[in-house]
């Protein structure tokens, strides 16, 4: 017998996960049971079965992961969250239990939920057993519904915490009553209020609508805690923050610069660094090349710098599916919020609470304290930099941005791999397996799991994902976005006939532009090549400056006009009427007048006729 051998006796057919000496665990595939330990000798009359048996038996059709459409595969990493923290302990029943008790008072939902989904998973073996049926129309609110939603939102929903039974009287006031104020024949029951309201009612919403929302992350969010298999019971849970560094920079040419930007992702579970940007420029900017590094070959990476690492020293070139941020503008923008097409959640901490990441907040104190000791005199500053009367640390300043960041590449290194990790909360499986107490060594354990929640991730993918999008519209001119003309030969339809779309593009280079229609990129190209690498603020100022000039002789331009139609009247007015214009011999004319004006070129005379 073997793990994950399908065995099959009569028209019941099992699985088996794991085996030991003398017995198996397996979990029932056309009879539903979650995974229990038996005996070899139970089994023992069991033949072996196909996947396509077995799914022909469950009635199951699993569509290919690549061929699920983004929506759906956000959704199988959504629930494939649920229960990656209990496929670790998925052969111990207690703890396996203790699990799905855990996350479903964190989640929010039900423990029968967990279990159907680590159910589907164990038996199909496959992530994409997860992704959601066809949707059903949803049915529309009778009028009665929409006078209750009505009532809630009005009523119940506010901070004068009004009653259920006031907003049900209040609703009945304001929606069935006649002219006169008198109650209609027909209403519905407070009965039939309560029980829409409780079928609809959303316990986050009750209290920071009756409540108010600081009251509401005071009293009443959910609380995670600071364990790291409670947070993050596995790895791909990235922690994001940025922080200027402590050391004055300089150019190459010995003229100060000022004090750098580094942004990081580090792993909960592990404290793995899963990238870093080192850069003059914060906000979205340093955010994207962050993204960027995290799914870069960190072999390669290092190697630019004269660097050499062993890839298992710091295997990460995937996003995690989780993302945790905390308010700053850049992890809000719209761009960032895109990553949710490829499967990644952005969960947004409330603003003044880094404890809540102190995973990352002290990584950049570990990174510090590392280069900070060796670099006194050498431009980094000390705590007292602000006190008056100190000494200027920035005069100390010689190293140049390229010098730092090998040393930074250095401090990651020793980070990842040579920092002790203390109080770390191994398990028996990873004690057996001899798991030294380092972050690429727990990383590296982790990705070996069932539950490890990565995403791979293209470079182009990545980049048309985190382009700025805006709307363009289609007209006989091409597509038209930024006030900049796009083709493409293949949309002759939509010229014609015109209407909006939403574009992607990439302010530093107007070039191109992408379509996206249905998750899908399609590229256009700049039909005015005279602006071809420009960037967009470029166009801009261009424009600007051709509307300023425009500006400038549009006195002059009135001016002209003005003159033009005094000289043709002068011209006009000192014309000779000779009575009824004679119209007979006009060819005659016509040729006369032509032998009369007509020249040489060669002699340069006029002949006359």
């Amino acid at each position: 017998m073997q793990k994950n051998e399908l065995l099959k006796c009569g028209d019941n057919i099992i699985r088996i996960l794991e085996v030991r000496e003398d017995s198996v665990l397996i979990v029932g595939c056309t009879r539903k049971f979650m995974p229990k330990w038996v005996s070899q000798s139970e089994v023992a009359d069991y033949v072996e079965c196909t996947e396509e048996e077995m799914l022909t038996a469950t009635g199951k059709n699993i569509c290919e992961y690549d061929l699920l459409d983004k929506e759906s595969r956000r959704f199988v990493h959504e629930h494939f969250r649920l229960i990656a923290g209990v496929l670790p302990f998925i052969g111990d029943e207690k703890k396996r239990c203790a699990m799905i008790t855990s996350i479903a008072a964190e989640k929010a939902v039900s423990k029968q939920t967990i279990r159907n989904y680590l159910w589907l998973y164990l038996v199909y073996q496959d992530i994409a057993a997860l992704a959601p049926k066809p949707k059903k129309q949803e049915r529309k609110l009778t009028r009665d519904e929409k006078n209750m939603r009505w009532a809630l939102n009005k009523y119940f929903y506010t901070r004068h915490k009004n009653s259920l039974s006031t907003a049900y009287t209040m609703m009945l006031k304001e929606k069935y009553c006649d002219s006169s104020g008198r109650l209609l024949p027909e209403y519905p029951s407070m009965h039939q209020f309560k029980y829409f309201y409780m079928k609809h009612r959303k316990m986050q919403t009750y209290y920071i609508s009756r409540e108010g929302l600081k009251k509401y992350q005071r009293n009443h969010r959910p609380l995670l805690g600071d364990g790291v298999q409670q947070f993050a019971p596995v790895i791909g849970t990235g922690m994001l923050d940025s922080t200027i560094c402590d050391i004055y920079l300089v150019d190459d040419a010995g003229n100060l610069v000022g004090r750098p930007i580094l942004t990081a992702c580090v792993d909960a579970y592990s404290g793995l660094c899963c990238g870093y940007s080192l850069s003059w420029e914060g906000g979205v900017y340093s955010l994207k090349n962050l993204l960027v590094n995290m799914i870069a070959d960190k072999v390669e990476w290092c190697k630019q710098f004269g660097i050499s690492i062993q890839r298992e020293e710091w295997d990460c070139n995937q996003l995690p599916a989780t993302l945790v941020t905390d308010m700053g503008t850049e992890y809000k923008s719209s761009n960032i919020e895109q990553l949710a097409e490829l499967g990644v959640t952005i969960i947004n901490l409330p603003a003044y609470r880094p404890e809540l990441k102190g995973v990352v907040e002290k990584f950049f104190d570990l990174i510090q304290g590392c280069y900070k000791k060796h670099l006194k005199g050498k431009g980094v500053i000390e705590p007292d930099f602000q006190e008056r009367g100190v000494h200027d640390y920035r005069r100390d300043a010689c190293l140049t941005m390229a010098d730092f960041e090998k040393i930074v590449l250095h401090c990651i290194l020793f980070y990842n791999n040579q920092r002790i990790i203390e109080d770390f909360p191994f398990t028996r499986e990873m004690l057996a397996e001899n798991i030294n107490p380092h972050s690429s060594d727990i990383w590296n354990w982790g990705k070996s799991q069932s539950g490890a929640n990565l995403i791979t991730v293209r470079y182009d993918e990545l980049m048309l994902t985190l382009f700025t999008r805006t709307t363009g519209k289609f007209n006989r001119n091409g597509l038209l976005v930024n006030k900049l003309r796009y083709k493409n030969e293949d949309f002759t339809e939509h010229y014609l006939h015109g209407g909006t779309a939403t574009v992607a593009y990439n302010p530093d280079d107007v070039a191109s532009v992408w379509l996206l229609n249905d998750g899908i990129f399609t590229e256009f190209t700049l039909a005015e090549s005279r602006f071809f690498g420009f960037k967009l603020s470029d166009v801009d100022l261009l424009k600007d400056e051709q509307k300023t000039r425009e500006r400038a002789v549009r006195f002059q331009n009135t001016q002209g006009k003005i003159d033009l139609a005094d000289h043709i009247e002068a011209i006009a007015s000192s014309a000779v009427r000779h009575g009824d214009t004679d119209i007979k011999q006009v060819r005659k004319t016509r040729k006369k007048e032509q032998r009369k004006t007509h020249k040489d070129f060669v002699m340069g005379s006029v002949k006359n006729g």
